[in-house]
Order: C-alpha cells, then sequence, then structure tokens
C-alpha cells in the first residue's frame, strides 16, 4: 500500500484582485500577521508588493484615519525607505492590506545566511537605514520592528557596491490601532530585535529603534545573533545583559554600537547621530587599522557634528545628547547650552590619532639623545672645546613642546 502524494495547499488569494485594482501575482513571503504577494496595479500598470494582513485590522477599515495615515506615511520620501503607495479594505475577502513598492533582490536576513558582512558595506547599511529612520522619526512614526527580514537589499548600478539597502514596514503600528494589539496580547515587534524597555511593556519610542538598529548591525557584522535562543529566552536576555560586542570591531564601532545598546533609552543617541557616526567609522581590515588612543572618537564626533546640523523638532525624542566625561563610551542628554563645548570636528580624531604617535616618538628620541649627550660630556669632564653651555632644545610647537622643556629643565638642573 502506498501513501497518496501530499496535497499542496493553494493560496485562494493568488490571482484576486484587491480593492478593484491590485491584482496578486503570487506570494512572496509569509509571517505571523501577514503576508506579502507580488502584484500589479490595474490603474497605473506599475508591479508592487500587496501586504495583505492575516485578519481584521482595526484602524485601517476607518476610512477617515486610514488617508490620514497613509498620506503621511506616502509623504515620506528617502532612498532607504520602501514607498508606501496604498493601504486599504477588501470589501470581497475582508482583508486588510498595503501596497507598497516592488523591490526586486533578498532581504538582509538571507544574505547573513551567507556570512556576515565586510566593515565597508556594514557602515554603509547602517549610515543608510539610521538616516532612514531619522526621516520617520522626525515625522514622530516609530518602526518597532527593525529586523534583518525587514530590510531589503536592492540590486545597485554602481560597481563600488552590489546592492542598497531599503526599510520595509514602517508605520504599520500607526495603521493597526494599538488597541487591538492590547486586547489580543499581540506586541508589535520580534523577540530577538526587541529593546528592553518593549520588553517590559512601556510604550516604544525612537529609542527603540535605535537598539535594535544597533542589534542588526551587530549582527551583520558578526554573523550570528545578539540574542539567540526561544522567544522568551531572547526576549528576557536583555534585561539581564547587554550584547557582546568583539574587540576585534575595532574601538570606534564598539563605542557606536554600545551606546546604540545601553539598557536606558535615553543613553542611546538618535537617528541622525548614528548616521553621522557611521561614516565616519574605520572600515579598514584589522591588519590595517590604525591603532587608536582614544576608545571614544565616535561618541565626540557624535557630539560635535550634531551642534553644528539643523535637526527636525521630533515630538517623541529630545535631539540633543552630547558626550557625557564619566561616561565616555556613551551619548547622554544634556542642556543644549553644553553642545559648542565640544570641539572636535566629525573625523578630527582618527587624524589626531595618526600624527600624534610619530611626534611623541620622535621627541622621545631627541629627549634621550639630549640627555646621553649630557652625560657622556659629564663623564669626560666637560663639553669638548670648553664651552660649558650644553646646545639648547629644539623647538617643538604646541603643548607636547611645553611638556619637553619641563622635561629638560628637570634634566639640567
Amino acid at each position: 500500500m502506498t501513501n497518496p502524494p501530499e496535497r499542496v495547499a493553494v493560496d485562494p488569494l493568488i490571482g484576486a484582485t484587491l480593492d478593484a485594482r491590485y491584482r496578486l501575482d503570487g506570494l512572496i513571503g509569509r509571517g505571523g500577521m501577514a503576508s506579502v504577494y507580488r502584484g500589479e496595479d490595474l490603474a497605473l500598470g506599475r508591479p508592487v508588493a500587496v501586504k495583505v494582513f492575516a485578519a481584521a485590522a482595526e484602524g485601517i477599515d476607518d476610512d477617515e484615519r486610514r488617508k490620514s495615515e497613509t498620506a503621511l506615511l506616502a509623504s515620506l520620501s528617502h532612498r532607504a525607505l520602501v514607498r508606501l503607495y496604498d493601504a486599504a479594505h477588501d470589501a470581497g475577502t475582508g482583508r486588510e492590506f498595503l501596497v507598497m513598492e516592488l523591490v526586486e533582490g533578498r532581504d538582509l536576513r538571507d544574505a547573513l545566511r551567507v556570512g556576515a558582512l565586510g566593515a565597508p558595506d556594514a557602515a554603509r547599511l547602517l549610515a543608510d537605514l539610521a538616516e532612514a529612520l531619522h526621516v520617520i522619526h522626525a515625522r514622530g512614526i516609530v518602526h518597532r520592528d527593525v529586523k534583518p527580514a525587514n530590510v531589503l537589499l536592492e540590486p545597485a548600478h554602481l560597481p563600488t557596491h552590489t546592492w542598497n539597502a531599503k526599510l520595509a514596514d514602517f508605520g504599520i503600528a500607526r495603521l493597526i490601532d494599538d488597541a487591538r494589539l492590547t486586547r489580543t496580547g499581540l506586541l508589535v515587534g520580534t523577540p530577538g530585535y526587541l529593546a528592553p524597555e518593549q520588553v517590559t511593556g512601556t510604550p516604544p519610542g525612537p529609542p527603540s529603534d535605535i537598539y535594535a538598529l544597533g542589534l542588526l548591525v551587530l549582527e551583520a557584522r558578526t554573523g550570528e545573533p545578539a540574542f539567540p535562543g526561544p522567544a522568551i529566552e531572547a526576549a528576557s536576555a536583555r534585561l539581564a545583559r547587554d550584547p557582546d560586542i568583539p574587540e576585534s570591531l575595532g574601538s570606534d564601532w564598539g563605542a557606536l554600537l554600545r551606546s546604540m545598546t545601553a539598557r536606558e533609552p535615553g543613553d542611546r543617541p538618535a537617528a541622525l547621530e548614528v548616521a553621522v557616526a557611521a561614516a565616519a567609522l574605520d572600515t579598514s581590515s584589522p591588519v590595517d587599522r590604525v591603532p587608536s588612543t582614544d576608545a571614544d572618537t565616535v561618541a565626540s564626533t557624535v557630539a560635535s557634528t550634531e551642534a553644528a546640523t539643523e535637526v527636525l523638532p521630533d515630538p517623541a525624542h529630545d535631539l540633543g545628547p552630547v558626550l557625557d566625561d564619566d561616561e565616555a563610551t556613551r551619548v547622554l542628554p544634556a542642556p543644549a547650552s553644553s553642545r559648542s563645548a565640544v570641539p572636535t570636528a566629525a573625523d578630527g580624531g582618527r587624524r589626531r590619532r595618526r600624527w600624534v604617535g610619530p611626534v611623541v616618538a620622535a621627541a622621545i628620541l631627541v629627549v634621550v639623545a639630549a640627555i646621553v649627550a649630557i652625560v657622556l660630556a659629564t663623564t669626560a669632564g666637560g663639553p669638548v672645546g670648553g664651552d660649558p653651555t650644553p646646545a639648547p632644545m629644539p623647538v617643538v610647537p604646541g603643548e607636547l613642546g611645553v611638556h619637553l622643556e619641563d622635561l629638560d629643565q628637570a634634566v639640567t638642573e
């Protein structure tokens, strides 16, 4: 007796036309809350991605609310945001759905299955996604579910890189009524990327997205999720410990990722600050990386650049953090009057580190040579030629020169 062949389930929505306009041609992917289809906008004759929710979602079927929220989300335009075209309720199927830009390519989750990203790709990814988050945060929108599966990699047309990252699914929490989520016990977000405040039930704000982005980029660099394991274990782990950030990533990467994944929301930088800091990250290989004498260059870069940048007001988060001297690896909130106290330029810290080492080494050699000459002259009964005055120390400009003069006086007295 042979077993009958397994029956392949047929998706009833494939081939259907929603709202008499959007034809669904094939399934792209399916999640817990919704399924995404490749479709066509019959009115405009263009390909689209249609996200169909598994059950009726209160708020989207409110016509006035849907129009206002869709208008807000559709007005957001950035190269790293998947554009939202429409949101509607289909009377025939009773389903709520979103219509979005169709991005050809895979998502970051699939890309990381092949291996971790190199420093240049990860830095560009971080800069683009942080800038995109700044755009939506400035309009009062919190993503709530930043994760690799929501980062789409669109093929690029430049020889310098192979793809461009686009953040998808922003604003869904605004379209779905929070009251429904509370009643059903649902939590918008993925356990492996939730911020600590989300785990404890505190309403998420822009810092929650920054925390998730920090975990995402850390995973992109290492190839491993920061908090693996079952959902409850992964979600609760961040309440007890910070993610492990390998020293091999470099001090600037470590400083930025630690600030982004601080357990207190107020200790995290804003999205714009992260974007600026990401552009200044060291993307050289570990062999070529110049040893750093300042582990907090990224934090100081964030603080100084923010003071010179005009920032759009964000009603949900204060965009005025600066570097705190006592906690140098974090970016902390402070009054706006203290911002000008940080004088560094965007890449000034790195340039200083490159020349300070050689200058100090040369100065030490000069001092050692002078001391040896003095000792030899004293031992021989005086300098050659009978001149009792030793040759003056070479002049070194700046604060380093002052220290050398003090050392010279200590030696000759």
